[in-house]
């Protein structure tokens, strides 16, 4: 008897296991997500003269940053930080959607820490990110 719990211990133990290393779908859609994706995808447009000019980075925990706010005549500024904190709240909320939408609202942070590293491989040459030592230029 002592043998059957102990395998029926192990079986629920390797489930458990299997449950916590399933993969997020990263590609799952809402009408959330979807709203989301449009409003960034949006954005994008004006944040990519920013990106360019080394303004703006990507940072490591999947965020935007300010990087340079020199790089951006004063009268210009408060519309960039406006930018960079509505992209980095649908940023916030996609990640949360997404590990919602999974079914796993617990996988967030880790969601996040894969699209961090996502969005600086797809950054274009010249863009900064954070690296371990502090901002590279791609």
């Amino acid at each position: 008897m002592k043998n059957i719990w102990l395998s029926v211990l192990l079986v629920l133990s390797l489930l458990v296991m299997n449950g916590a290393n399933a993969a997020a779908d990263l590609e799952v859609n809402t009408p959330k997500i979807a709203a989301l994706k449009a409003s960034m995808q949006a954005r994008h447009g004006q944040l990519g003269p920013f990106y360019s000019s080394g303004a703006v980075g990507l940072t490591k925990d999947g965020m935007i940053a300010v990087k340079d706010a020199s790089a951006v005549p004063l009268k210009d500024r408060g519309a960039l930080n406006s930018l960079v904190s509505s992209e980095n709240a649908d940023r916030i909320d996609l990640y949360k959607e997404i590990a919602n939408a999974n079914g796993h609202p617990e996988w967030q942070a880790e969601i996040q820490s894969t699209f961090a590293g996502r969005w600086i491989d797809k950054a274009q040459s010249g863009w900064y990110y954070q690296g371990a030592g502090g901002w590279v230029k791609k």
